[in-house]
């Protein structure tokens, strides 16, 4: 009896998890992996992009070249090229006579538009990190730390009762004082429970999520109509007619009233409009779908955590609506869960309970790791003679 004791201190003492003390739990994810790919996509392409214009614009030289008389000197022609991309209006005549103007500087404006995007799309990212991380972090730090500890006390439970049982010589004793722990719910320790159901009503988290998520899709938004209105019109002109006739040399006669120029960074204009809209188009349903999983809970993740003494968040249908800083914390806890040494325990025994014959016995990890120790989780008091007589 006493090597099968022995066994089961050993077996115990191998299923405490190590106490991790000094400096833990440092590489938090406070970002969820889609989260954070919708960040370096959203703020890294268009840096992609502008740096892309700005290389395209320093190899190429001057990004237009104008058509001027032959009698212009190499300088008069410089200086038309400088002039005319200052300006970068095209002038063009209608069916009356009167010469229209037509702006061509998101032309001239491309990386710089470009910057703005990139800052633009990184602004709900510093909106998460100074609103919500924080109080994040310290949360996912006591939470975690409480379900380890959590499995630690329920092990170390079934450790004290197998040491009681041993050195007890009344085992009916002992099944009467387990029974009577259990109505009295003394293997219960409701503080992570309670914290948890505190944060079902509580909305600062899921609000600054809510929040960075949909100034996302609005400057995603703002980016289509950008692109729509100003890149749309301009898109497919590549040459246009300027006039330099302005200043001193407006009364010259030997210069021509409009001088036509091309557009040699029109290609880099195009790419740069059609690939926007193409990358941001694609991270429109991402960013739909980070937004959806407010909607449900993750209850594989609580089903496992069940196996805890007083952590019946879902079998005592204590969840609500999920679009609160529990459902938030919840997401962040499936994103850390390497830091949840408890989980793979628990997972482990959770398939062993769905495999075991006495699985109505079996409620919490206590419940298991008495069967496994050799103590069943509940013990029937034996017939007496007279219930045999009556009961033949």
């Amino acid at each position: 009896m006493s090597l099968a004791h022995t066994a089961a201190e050993y077996m115990l003492s191998d299923a405490l998890l190590p106490d991790r003390r000094g400096p833990r739990l440092k590489g938090l994810r406070l970002e969820l992996p889609l989260d954070r790919m919708v960040k370096f996509v959203a703020v890294g392409f268009p840096l992609l992009l502008m740096s892309l214009a700005f290389a395209q614009e320093f190899s190429s030289g001057s990004p237009i070249s104008c058509f001027c008389p032959s009698n212009f000197s190499i300088r008069q022609a410089a200086y038309v090229d400088s002039s005319c991309w200052d300006a970068l209006v095209h002038h063009e005549q209608d069916e009356s006579g009167q010469y229209r103007t037509k702006s061509l500087w998101p032309h001239k404006a491309l990386p710089y538009s470009l910057l703005a995007l990139a800052v633009a799309m990184y602004l709900p990212v510093l909106l998460w990190q100074y609103a919500a991380v924080p109080a994040l972090s310290s949360d996912l730090r006591f939470i975690i730390s409480e379900l380890d500890k959590s499995y630690n006390r329920a092990i170390r439970l079934v450790q004290h009762m197998l040491k009681i049982r041993q050195e007890g010589s009344d085992p009916h004793a002992f099944w009467d004082e387990l029974e009577k722990a259990r109505k009295e719910r003394y293997f219960e320790f409701p503080l992570l429970e309670r914290y948890l159901a505190c944060k079902q009503r509580s909305h600062s988290l899921v609000a600054a999520y809510l929040l960075r998520n949909s100034l996302l899709l609005f400057f995603t938004s703002a980016t289509y109509l950008y692109l729509g209105h100003f890149h749309l019109d301009v898109f497919f002109q590549e040459e246009f007619s300027c006039s330099i006739k302005t200043g001193l040399l407006r009364d010259e006669t030997h210069i021509p009233d409009l001088i036509t120029c091309r557009l040699t960074s029109l290609s880099v204009f195009q790419i740069v409009s059609l690939s926007s809209v193409a990358i941001y188009t694609l991270l429109v349903p991402v960013i739909i779908y980070n937004l959806t999983r407010l909607c449900r809970w993750d209850k594989r993740l609580l089903s496992i955590y069940e196996m805890l003494p007083a952590f019946d968040l879902l079998s005592g249908k204590m969840l609500g609506c999920p679009i609160n800083d529990l459902n938030v914390i919840l997401l962040f806890l499936r994103a850390n869960i390497s830091e949840l040494i408890s989980f793979s325990w628990l997972s482990v025994l959770c398939a062993l309970k769905d495999t075991t014959t006495q699985k109505h016995n079996i409620d919490t990890v206590v419940d298991f790791m008495t069967l496994l120790a050799g103590l069943e989780p509940s013990k029937r008091k034996p017939l007496t003679h007279g219930m045999c007589d009556e009961n033949p």
